[in-house]
């Protein structure tokens, strides 16, 4: 039985300063593997500094982590993925037992969650906005991850060749954290220590924007996820509203038989077609994500289940 093939998977943008750095220490971690970095529309040497240092190199000129994770998932071929960030924050000598762990397991997804090195590594305000959105999470899916966000994970070739190409909303973390959840596929969590950018890496996290952006997801996220639940509580508000409105309108008439206030009536009746509009909507919606995960699990299970590691 031959041990299975291994894709470790970089995307990167403007990523010149620790590029190199990076390939180097995933080589060293897991030696044979296939490496490949997707130049996410670079303006900088990212593209050829990791062609020099003998990785892959595929190009996605759509701007977001998203579409070079989801172009690498499509044209990689492999067993087991690994996906990393390229900005040399993450400590890769912990992948081979992220691997180990998937292999034993079987697991579909193992998850490094970030232990800061320093308390310059992870912004307290990144932190407390990251465990606000997992707190949602769990919330909503169950589960116990504690980092949504880690960049670096490992993963099956059932889970990645079942992930949809075409996820939009959520970042692509997000978006593949809730893809393990809906679907209840095996999976694991490990620390993985996290560093600092090294020198002349610029951080492209904001604090006040990916606030906002955090605030943003977990809204699209109840919505996306939860469609009866986010339709309906507008359609409880509309409804009370409409309820407000119209109570004077209908004693008035039950007291005189005369509708003297009708735009009032009007916009009674209007609020109420909301509310039923948006109640159904929900019910809809729901049906179009239940089928959307029927769909995925169907892809997930036509992939080959992987043959049991060697001892």
């Amino acid at each position: 039985m031959t041990e299975p093939a291994i894709a470790i998977l970089l995307p990167a943008h403007d990523e010149a300063a620790a590029i190199q750095n990076v390939i180097a220490e995933a080589r060293a971690a897991l030696p044979g593997a296939r490496i490949v970095v997707c130049d996410n529309n670079s303006s900088d040497d990212t593209a050829a500094l990791a062609r020099s240092a003998g990785a892959e190199v595929l190009f996605e000129p759509r701007k977001g982590k998203g579409a070079a994770v989801r172009r690498l998932f499509a044209d990689i071929e492999a067993d087991i993925y690994v996906m990393a960030d390229a900005d040399g924050t993450y400590d890769l000598s912990a992948l081979p037992g992220m691997v180990k762990a998937l292999r034993e397991g079987p697991l579909d997804m193992v998850a490094g969650a970030r232990a800061p090195e320093s308390a310059d590594a992870h912004r307290p305000g990144h932190a407390l906005g990251n465990e606000g959105f997992n707190a949602v999470v769990r919330a909503l899916f169950g589960g116990a991850f504690t980092d949504i966000f880690t960049g670096c994970r490992v993963f099956s070739r059932r889970f990645v060749k079942s992930f949809p190409a075409t996820v939009r909303g959520f970042d692509i973390e997000t978006a593949i954290t809730i893809h393990a959840l809906e679907l209840q596929l095996p999976c694991a969590e490990t620390p993985v220590r996290y560093r600092e950018r090294p020198e002349g890496g610029a951080s492209k996290l904001r604090t006040f924007r990916d606030g906002g952006r955090i605030a943003l997801r977990i809204v699209q996220l109840l919505k996306d996820s939860r469609p009866v639940l986010s339709y309906g509580v507008l359609a409880a508000l509309l409804a009370l509203a409409s309820v407000a409105s119209g109570a004077p309108v209908v004693a008035q008439f039950l007291e005189t038989g005369l509708v003297e206030r009708l735009p009032t009536a009007i916009l009674a009746m209007g609020l109420a077609l909301l509310s039923a509009m948006s109640l159904y909507a929900g019910l809809v919606l729901d049906t179009v994500r239940r089928a959307s995960i029927q769909s995925r699990l169907l892809a997930y299970l036509a992939v080959p289940a992987p043959p049991p590691p060697t001892s």
